[in-house]
């Protein structure tokens, strides 16, 4: 990240241009790809507004509401680090291809069955956590193939793009969904998702990767410890590490309750209540370079955070819609600073044959955090009530911040890693 740094007279000026915002839009193999990613994107947001809602029709439970976020991000225990060794193991292109068929067996299958009226809560679970598998196996190589489908200087600028492009569905995705489990049904909102994935699939069968060195090591076992001592000598992936799981625990709370929260809305009052959300994410994300010229990666994650937590607050105490809007929509803003300022790092912080696999444990701690605090603050929310449950994880995320004191993420720590092949 670029923050503080200054250039000689003119070299500034060559690499913002290069580095411009939209530039890697340019390269017709990132923008086809990145098409076909938010399109994909859309359908996953469908998906995630057809099953909490659903899930409402099913049991009033909010531990049950809260469950369908974290039946997708189980699965992070589980395969996140085999698939990070996979994907530096094997051709990612292939791996990719098979995790996005998998993804629309999961999501057709589920759709047919809410269409015959055949889901139980417990059935919601299980499909939306075999689409979490397919999901977790697929994130690592997804996020390690971006420097080979773009140019090198561009690369930071495409990283950001692909979170803007998945806050741009996040901002399309919940209102489609809304308005398609209103006048359809949920398991419209499935089949549509399964739709949804051709595109990716489509791009991914007619690309033609590079031909790459794989690792000596055969064993997944293997490549997964030589990850491990990587991570234990690299003080900087340490830190973001340790600095992601101290926002994660807590900032799920606010969109695992948020379909309990807007229950007297309606199907259609929570997928605007989502759009909002993605809207703020878009609008910080067209923000967030001034932001990083001016401040340092710290001084935007605090700030962020601390919104974010008054925000979460705030959600379990307003009731009037348009305040929850406003709440809503100033969370996303908070949101993309702090997750822009993490994924940027996790993209850049590791040579290309260790990427895959450092993405994988940047995965584990977030989603897996994340699936922790939805089962916790569900918990507490069907115990305490949903206000009590925010406002504990408001503070969570405030407790948080005092990981900064050991592990800062600075300019002069955080240099981009060299994307070569290992001798």
């Amino acid at each position: 990240m670029a923050n503080h740094v200054t250039f000689p007279a003119g070299e500034g000026v060559a690499i913002r241009r290069a580095d411009a915002a939209w530039a890697p839009l340019e390269e017709p193999l990132f923008r086809s790809l990145w098409i076909a990613a938010v399109i994909s994107y859309t359908g996953t947001w469908m998906q995630n507004v057809g099953a909490g809602w659903l899930m409402t029709q099913l049991s009033a439970s909010p531990l049950m509401v809260s469950l369908v976020q974290a039946a997708g991000a189980i699965p992070v225990f589980l395969v996140v680090l085999p698939a990070g060794a996979l994907a530096d193991m094997r051709d990612r292109r292939r791996l990719l291809l098979f995790t996005q068929s998998w993804m629309v067996a999961a999501s057709a299958t589920l759709g047919v069955l809410a269409l015959m009226n055949a889901v139980t809560p417990w059935t919601l679970l299980v499909f939306t956590f075999l689409l979490g598998v397919g999901a977790v196996m697929n994130d690592p190589a997804w996020q390690a193939i971006t420097p080979e489908i773009v140019s090198p200087q561009r690369h930071a600028s495409a990283v950001a793009l692909n979170s803007a492009g998945f806050n741009v569905a996040r901002a399309m995705g919940p209102a489609l969904g809304g308005m398609v489990v209103a006048a359809a049904g949920a398991g419209w909102s499935f089949l549509l998702n399964a739709a949804s994935f051709f595109g990716v699939i489509f791009f991914l069968y007619r690309w033609r990767r590079a031909p790459h060195e794989p690792l000596r090591t055969r064993s997944v076992r293997d490549a997964i410890l030589e990850g491990f001592r990587y991570v234990n000598t690299a003080p900087q992936v340490k830190s973001v590490l340790i600095r992601t799981g101290a926002f994660s625990l807590g900032a799920t709370s606010l969109l695992a309750l948020l379909p309990v929260i807007c229950q007297p809305y309606g199907a259609r009052g929570y997928g605007f209540l989502l759009t909002c959300f993605g809207l703020g994410a878009l609008a910080g994300a067209a923000i967030l370079p001034r932001f990083r010229l001016r401040y340092s990666v710290d001084g935007l994650v605090i700030g962020a955070t601390v919104l974010f937590a008054g925000m979460t607050f705030a959600a379990g105490w307003v009731h009037p819609f348009e305040w929850l809007c406003l709440v809503l929509f100033t969370a996303g803003l908070a949101w993309i600073g702090i997750l822009a300022c993490f994924n940027i790092v996790a993209q850049t912080m590791c040579p290309s044959w260790m990427r895959a696999r450092a993405l994988s444990m940047y995965l584990l701690v977030l989603q897996g955090g994340m699936a922790l605090g939805s089962g916790v603050w569900g918990w507490l929310a069907a115990r305490w009530g949903v206000p009590s449950a925010l406002s504990w994880a408001a503070l969570a995320l405030l407790v948080g911040l005092t990981s900064i004191q050991r592990h800062r993420l600075t300019a002069d720590e955080l240099k981009m890693s060299p994307a070569v092949v290992r001798d």
